[in-house]
């Protein structure tokens, strides 16, 4: 079969103040029709710039500066700005990361997915909408006749995303690039989505690159892997034997980050028995308040826990099941409508005005977008000295002192102090963001998804940091994620959330196997494993729901019924559960006993080591 796809001594500058710098140096790869290649790499590493190269295009600052695209019978680099828009969104599409901020909010997504096609001229709307919609159905979305007459706002990320890939799919192009498509999604949804992409990618005959900085990810969807890192191919191979044995030790690097719960272990005896924050019977939500006074949209329902001093409990969940929610109220960002919260012996107020300066002091928050939490326009000795100013009166001699301890606390070069942050990398940003949060010297640090922005490399090194830091400062955490692998390895003890409910906890050892809660069970199936196939045997849903009756009109019903693979009819939507201890110590909110659970989960549901979301 002859190469589709072919790049050559690929070579990208970028335009600076002190002349062009080479940002792509030399890169080649080849694919066939149908394959589908990954580009893969940490932040930096010149995968999306490759990528995008094959739509004749470079970003604002940079220069596609020698080599050879070949796309079909196209030499990308050779056409004019008049020909690649007659091909882009045609004979080569685009998936893009964030389907949110890629769709046009006012106009329908049907509009939307035909828009391009129209434009280029391959049919007639009502023949193009017909199409659109027999996408909609391969990529698996619900109610696929009358989902396009929905707004963006309607519909989920994960459903956006597949709306996206029908966007880029109508007009049967050459070569698909997929830009980190999944990365924002959480992994239950992810799975559907991956499982939709490669679905329609395979039975369509499609040529597809795939940007990613997963390997787990990437393990499932590509049949050859290109390793990059400064711009330059470190290795290059067929998936199978690179995941078995990789040549490179940056590749081997690659993997180890993919599993942080395999490297990385929280420390032992740093957790005291007294407690520092206590949570009772919390209930926080959003919106106008009914004559109960119970806001319109509950977040949080009933919520019990607590925090040891030098303790690090994990929060795990989808989006929208009130983990960062209650972080928010810890914080008193949110005043909670019910419960009490208490800190180290002393009731903690649920606003801002209820709470001392010590308390402002003692908890502090990083926030999971360090983009967005610092100041663009401050440098970084601004940015650490504010809280060393506001809370100990720091300022001269004495104040530069602590900015510079800060930042070796944080493993940053003191020479950094004068940066921006538009001049640091995400990994620097986000070590600059919990330098911040140190600062004040807190016996508390709320950590919320710091690490879901960052590549696997980079990410393993913040939990490293966090790990190391709570070791020498005594610091207790509160560390809300999305992936279990990532809570196991900084985390004592885990808290797994659904719809605003705490349907799990328990200590990290009771979470290396069977039983667990069922929603527990799915989390863990949903995060992709370092092996090819793993796509396609991955337990995350059943075929067919057991069948249950009309549910009874009982609010406390369990919130995971309608996705439940082991709810029972007459019981499940009859009757709220009942919290009640497992055999391996945990705690759950579920009908079903420690056997009952064992008997669906035992030989099949197991933490795999090596699994990353």
């Amino acid at each position: 079969m002859t190469e589709l796809i072919r790049v050559e001594d690929l070579r990208v500058v970028a335009c600076g103040e002190r002349g062009e710098v080479e940002i792509v140096k030399g890169v080649s790869f080849s694919l066939k029709k149908g394959e589908v290649l990954a580009l893969i790499g940490e932040s930096g590493s010149g995968k999306t710039t490759i990528a995008l190269a094959l739509l004749g295009y470079a970003r604002r600052g940079c220069r596609l500066s020698g080599g050879v695209v070949q796309v079909g019978e196209h030499d990308m680099l050779a056409l004019s700005k008049t020909q690649l828009q007659g091909l882009r969104g045609n004979r080569v599409s685009y998936i893009a990361q964030s389907a949110a901020a890629a769709f046009n909010p006012a106009k329908k997504l049907i509009d939307q997915v035909v828009e391009g096609a129209l434009i280029h001229g391959l049919g007639n709307r009502a023949d193009l909408q017909a199409k659109a919609i027999e996408l909609f159905r391969d990529l698996a979305l619900p109610d696929p006749e009358r989902i396009g007459q929905r707004y963006p706002h309607q519909v989920s990320g994960g459903q956006l995303q597949r709306v996206m890939a029908a966007m880029a799919l109508i007009s049967d192009p050459l070569l698909v690039v997929l830009d980190e498509p999944t990365t924002a999604l959480d992994v239950t949804t992810q799975i559907d989505v991956l499982r939709a992409f490669k679905r329609v990618v395979y039975e369509r005959g499609t040529t597809a690159v795939y940007v990613s900085h997963d390997l787990a990810v990437v393990a499932q969807m590509a049949d050859q892997i290109v390793v990059l890192n400064g711009g330059e191919v470190l290795e290059q191979s067929a998936t199978a034997p690179l995941l078995k044995a990789p040549a490179h030790a940056y590749t081997r690097s690659l993997l180890a980050a993919a599993r942080p719960d395999t490297t990385i272990r929280p420390p032992s005896g740093i957790a005291a028995d007294e407690p520092l924050l206590t949570i009772s019977g919390l209930t926080a939500g959003y919106g106008n308040k009914n004559l109960q006074g119970m806001p319109l949209i509950r977040v949080l329902e009933d919520i019990d826990l607590t925090v040891r001093r030098g303790q690090a409990i994990g929060v795990i969940g989808e989006s929208g099941s009130g983990k960062s929610t209650l972080a928010r109220v810890v914080a008193g960002l949110l005043t909670p409508t019910l419960g009490r919260l208490t800190f180290d012996g002393h009731p903690l107020g649920g606003t801002l005005s209820e709470r001392t300066p010590e308390q402002f002091r003692r908890i502090q928050m990083v926030f999971q977008n360090a983009d967005t939490a610092l100041n663009p326009m401050h440098s970084v000795a601004t940015i650490l000295s504010r809280p060393l100013k506001m809370y100990f009166g720091l300022k001269g001699t004495a104040l530069q002192a602590r900015i510079g301890e800060l930042l070796d606390l944080v493993r940053l070069p003191r020479t950094l102090a004068e940066r921006r942050p538009n001049e640091l990398s995400g990994g620097q940003k986000q070590r600059v963001n919990l330098a911040r949060a140190l600062a004040a010297k807190p016996d508390l640090i709320l950590c919320d998804e710091v690490t879901s922005a960052l590549d696997t490399v980079v990410g393993a090194a913040i939990l490293e940091l966090l790990r190391d830091l709570r070791q020498q400062l005594g610091v207790s955490y509160l560390f809300i994620s999305h992936d279990i692998s990532t809570v196991r390895a900084l985390c004592d003890d885990i808290v797994v959330m659904y719809s605003g409910h705490k349907v799990q906890a328990g200590s990290r050892q009771s979470f290396a196997e069977p039983p667990f809660h069922p929603y527990t069970d799915l989390l863990i199936h949903s995060v992709p494993e370092l092996r090819q196939g793993w796509l396609e045997t991955c337990g995350t849903t059943c075929d067919t729901l057991p069948a249950v009756g009309e549910r009874a009109n009982v609010p406390e019903l369990c919130t995971f019924l309608n996705r439940c693979p082991v709810r029972v009819d007459g019981l499940c939507n009859r009757t709220a559960p009942s919290r009640r201890t497992l055999d391996n110590g945990g705690e759950i909110l579920c009908h079903h006993d420690s056997a009952q659970l064992l008997n669906t989960q035992q030989g099949v549901n197991t933490i795999t080591l090596g699994a990353y979301a």
